[in-house]
C-alpha cells in the first residue's frame, strides 16, 4: 500500500506530510513490527538514527559477551589451581581480544544498514525523530505520520550529575568497545549489571578496577545473598566501595582523581586513575523524541509510560523495549513487539505478563533470575523459601564449586513457582527449565516430574526443593 501525501494540518505548517499505516521509531526489536508491517502489505516507515541493529547489536548484549567471553576464560585459567593444576597466562593480547569483537558486530550492522537502505517495501528515514503534533514526527526536514506508532527508541547511557566530570574523557558502555588498549587502572561509578560485567572484564584483562557504587549492594535487584557473593568475588580482584557517593572528579599528574563520601560514615575516599567508566544506570530517549509534543506521559524517571497492552496514554501509539523501562533485556523486548503487535493491530487485547521474565548479569560467577525476590513475595504471598549450595549436587562437587547456589520462592497455598534466583557456572543455563515451567503457569511437578540426568549441574533444581522451609 502506498503513502498518502496531505498538506498542512493544525500544526504541520504548509509542509508536505506523508502518511504511513505504521511507523516504527527504533531498528533494534522494532524490526519484527516493520516486518509484519511489509508481510501484511502495508505501508511503513522506519525512523532511526542509528547505529542500525539497535543496542543489543551495536553496543549491548553482542559485544560485551565477545569480551565477557573472553575474561571467562582467564578467570578460569586462574582457577586451575583448585583442580591440582598449575596454569600460567603469559600474554592477554587486548587487541586482538577488542578487534575479534568488533569483527562480529560491524558486518551485521554494515549488512543491516545497507539492507534497510535498499528495502523497497517500506520507507527509512535516516535521522533523529522528533514529535511536532499529534502522531507527527519531523525527521530532518521530512514530516511523517502514522495511524499507528510504535515507538521502540531504547535508551543511552545515564550521566550523573558529578562535579567535574563533564571536563573528563570518561567511558561509558558504549564509548569503551573503542578502546585498543586497557588501561592500566580503572574506575567504575555505579553498581549495576554493567558495572560488575564490566569490572569482571576489565579486572581479568590485568586493570587495576576500583567499582563506587552509592547504594548498600552491588546489583541491587537482586537477592541480597547473591549481592554479597558477587561482591566478594569481584572483591578478590577490585575495590569495591559500597554506600560511596562520588562528589567530584578531576584531573591530576597521575590521570584523575575520584573523590567519594560514604553514605553513612562521612569518610572521603580518593582514587587516581587511568580511566574513569560511567556505569550508573540508563536514560530514556522520549526526551530526544519530544513525545510530550504528542500527548505521551513519561513517569519520573522519563520512561514512556505504557499500559498492560503496552500502550501509551495517546491512543494508537505503544512503546516497548528499553522506551518503557520496565524490563530492559532483548528478549523481553522481542517478546513485548509480539504483544505490541497483536494489540496494535490485530485488535487483540492480550496483557504483557512480565512474572516469567528472566535476566542475567555475565559477571563471574554469573548471576540468573526469574520472578520474584523473597522480599517481595512476602509482601503478598506465604511463601516457602529453599537454597541449594551447588556441591549439593555430585557435578557441582566434581567442579569444585563451594560458594555458587540456587534459591526458589514458593508460594505455600498452592505450590507455584514465584521466583528462582542463581549465582555459580552456567546460571543462565540451568534457569531455562524454571523459567518455562513458570511460563506455563509454575507448577513445580513442571521441574520435577522430569528424569534429571546424573551427574549434571541441572541437579541443582530439584535439590532446592529438598530444602523447603
Amino acid at each position: 500500500m502506498r503513502p498518502k501525501l496531505f498538506s498542512g494540518g493544525k500544526k504541520a505548517s504548509k509542509k508536505l506530510v506523508t502518511t504511513y499505516d505504521i511507523i516504527v521509531i527504533g531498528s533494534g526489536s522494532g524490526m519484527m513490527c516493520v516486518e509484519n508491517a511489509m508481510n501484511a502489505g502495508m505501508s511503513v516507515a522506519l525512523v532511526d538514527r542509528g547505529p542500525a541493529g539497535g543496542t543489543c547489536l551495536n553496543v549491548g548484549c553482542i559485544p560485551s559477551k565477545m569480551l565477557m567471553a573472553a575474561a571467562d576464560r582467564v578467570m578460569e585459567i586462574r582457577d586451575a589451581a583448585k583442580y591440582g593444576i598449575s596454569a600460567e597466562i603469559t600474554h592477554i593480547d587486548f587487541g586482538r581480544i577488542m578487534a575479534d569483537m568488533k569483527e562480529a558486530v560491524v558486518p551485521d550492522h554494515q549488512n543491516i544498514h545497507e539492507g534497510l537502505k535498499a528495502e523497497q517495501g517500506m520507507a527509512y528515514y535516516e535521522g533523529t525523530g522528533r514529535f511536532v503534533d499529534d502522531k507527527t514526527l519531523a525527521v530532518d526536514n521530512r514530516l511523517i505520520s502514522g495511524k499507528t506508532i510504535f515507538i521502540v527508541s531504547g535508551a543511552r547511557p545515564a550521566v550523573p550529575p558529578i562535579a567535574g566530570l563533564e571536563e573528563i574523557d570518561y567511558l561509558t558502555n558504549e564509548t569503551l568497545l573503542d578502546l585498543t588498549a586497557c588501561p592500566k587502572s580503572l574506575a567504575i561509578i555505579g553498581g549495576g549489571y554493567i558495572a560488575a560485567e564490566y569490572g569482571h572484564f576489565f579486572s581479568a584483562m590485568g586493570a587495576e578496577v576500583s567499582i563506587f557504587q552509592n547504594k548498600d549492594r552491588l546489583v541491587p535487584s537482586e537477592e541480597p545473598e547473591v549481592s554479597d557473593l558477587l561482591a566478594n568475588a569481584l572483591s578478590r580482584r577490585a575495590d569495591i566501595h559500597l554506600n560511596a557517593n562520588v562528589t567530584r572528579v578531576y584531573p591530576s599528574e597521575k590521570g584523575v582523581t575520584v573523590e567519594s563520601i560514604h553514605n553513612n560514615t562521612g569518610r572521603k575516599i580518593e582514587k587516581t586513575v587511568d580511566r574513569i567508566l560511567i556505569a550508573a544506570g540508563r536514560q530514556s530517549n522520549a526526551d530526544i523524541l519530544e513525545v510530550d509534543k504528542t500527548g505521551i506521559e513519561t513517569d519520573e524517571r522519563g520512561y514512556i509510560k505504557v499500559d498492560d497492552y503496552l500502550q501509551t496514554s495517546r491512543k494508537g501509539i505503544w512503546a516497548f523495549g528499553d522506551a518503557n523501562g520496565k524490563h530492559m533485556f532483548t528478549h523481553v523486548a522481542n517478546a513485548e513487539a509480539e504483544t505490541a503487535w497483536a494489540n496494535a493491530v490485530n485488535g487483540e487485547k492480550n496483557p504483557f505478563d512480565y512474572s516469567a521474565a528472566p535476566r542475567a548479569v555475565f559477571t563471574y560467577p554469573p548471576v540468573a533470575s526469574v520472578g520474584m525476590t523473597e522480599a517481595a513475595a512476602r509482601k503478598s504471598h506465604d511463601v516457602m523459601v529453599g537454597l541449594a549450595p551447588y556441591n549439593a549436587c555430585a557435578k557441582g562437587m566434581a567442579l569444585r564449586e563451594t560458594e555458587g547456589f540456587a534459591k526458589i520462592i514458593l508460594n505455600r497455598k498452592d505450590a507455584t513457582l514465584l521466583g528462582f534466583h542463581i549465582i555459580g557456572p552456567h546460571a543462565p543455563i540451568l534457569i531455562q527449565e524454571v523459567v518455562n515451567a513458570m511460563a506455563l503457569g509454575g507448577q513445580p511437578g513442571m521441574v520435577i516430574s522430569g528424569m534429571h540426568i546424573h551427574p549434571a549441574l541441572s541437579e541443582l533444581i530439584l535439590k532446592t526443593f529438598s530444602n523447603l522451609s
